[in-house]
């Protein structure tokens, strides 16, 4: 096994897609569940934290399940993209998304949950509609914490690795991240090289981390 940049690279970029993807659908589910408070939400959010207590290859199994070729869901997607989504670089994004998906909705959660709703009841005696209120009150006003949700999502996809292994593989210039390319060094006896992606994992970590105690106030 020879170092190689692209593991560092596709880790961002799983990482950076991952983010994205979570991001949306967390702002979608803290304002149906929190704002709006509908009926369930204990059952849907408990459903939502399930990837931070389950071993990584179970939710790398059931993304198997769910997204494989013997599945509805993976037949059609192959159907329309002509191959299967296992060991791709989608299925990575996947698999980081899930495993990622608690720490940015839980602080998205947090910052949503801050707003005075006084401000709210307010805006809406003047006549915002839900699309102003989301836009112009609640996301400027939560700021703070989803920049943190940000910097914890994207630290936890860059070092996705068992479900990542289990629904993307370890494929060299093809599907391999900084985790699985660590775990090859180490099972090749190469430790020189798993030193440098454990000193850029280390890296990327220390950074973000210091961030959120910037946000937070820490100095």
């Amino acid at each position: 096994m020879e170092w190689s940049w692209f593991p560092v690279q596709l880790s961002v970029i799983v990482a950076v897609s991952s983010l994205v993807v979570n991001l949306l659908l967390s702002i979608v589910a803290v304002y149906w569940l929190v704002v709006k408070n509908v009926k369930g939400r204990a059952v849907i959010e408990t459903i939502f934290f399930m990837p931070l207590v389950l071993p990584p290859t179970v939710i790398g199994f059931m993304l198997i399940i769910v997204f494989g070729s013997n599945s509805f869901i993976g037949n059609l997607l192959e159907l329309i993209t002509g191959r299967s989504l296992l060991f791709t670089v989608t299925a990575a994004v996947i698999a980081a998304a899930v495993v990622a998906y608690p720490l940015m909705y839980q602080s998205i959660k947090t910052g949503v949950q801050s707003v005075d709703s006084n401000i709210l009841g307010a805006a809406k005696v003047d006549g915002a509609n839900d699309w102003k209120l989301l836009t112009r009150i609640i996301l400027p006003l939560s700021g703070r914490a989803i920049l943190t949700g940000l910097a914890l999502s994207f630290t936890r996809a860059f070092g996705e690795f068992g479900a990542t292994l289990m629904f993307a593989g370890n494929i060299p210039g093809k599907t391999q991240t900084v985790p699985t390319a660590i775990y090859l060094a180490i099972e090749s006896g190469r430790t020189e090289i798993a030193w440098l992606y454990v000193l850029i994992s280390i890296g990327f970590s220390f950074i973000l981390l210091l961030l959120i105690n910037q946000l937070r106030g820490n100095r």
